[in-house]
């Protein structure tokens, strides 16, 4: 079973950073992309920033420039940090997967828990 524990989440300033991190584990063999996603209260999940197996990335308009997405390929880690935050930024932060199971045919989309970013004016 293919497992997705994040954490880093917390309590901010506006102005101010923090780092997500997102540990892969289990039964996977490759992975494609990993990303982030968030969702407000009343609102839609939408994706933050993505990563493919590539390197290559995309975020959504709203974090360009203050956002950075990386990953650990040796750690099975994706990290997504957080820089210049806004009261808007405030969400659960989802963290994704899109990898391959041994066995199972096609692409498969894992999530985490979910951590909670609080941005405070």
């Amino acid at each position: 079973q293919v497992q997705l524990v994040e954490s880093g989440g917390g309590l901010v300033q506006a102005g101010g950073s923090l780092r997500l991190s997102c540990v892969v584990s289990g039964s996977i063999v490759r992975i494609y992309a990993m990303g982030w996603y968030r969702q407000a209260p009343g609102k839609q999940r939408e994706l933050v920033a993505r990563i493919t197996s590539g390197g290559s990335t995309n975020y959504v308009d709203a974090v360009k420039g203050r956002f950075t997405i990386s990953r650990d390929n040796a750690k099975n880690t994706v990290y997504l940090q957080m820089s210049s935050l806004k009261p808007e930024d405030t969400a659960v932060y989802y963290c994704n997967v899109e990898g391959q199971e041994p066995h199972v045919v096609g692409v498969q989309y894992f999530w985490g828990q979910g951590t909670q970013v609080t941005v405070s004016s």
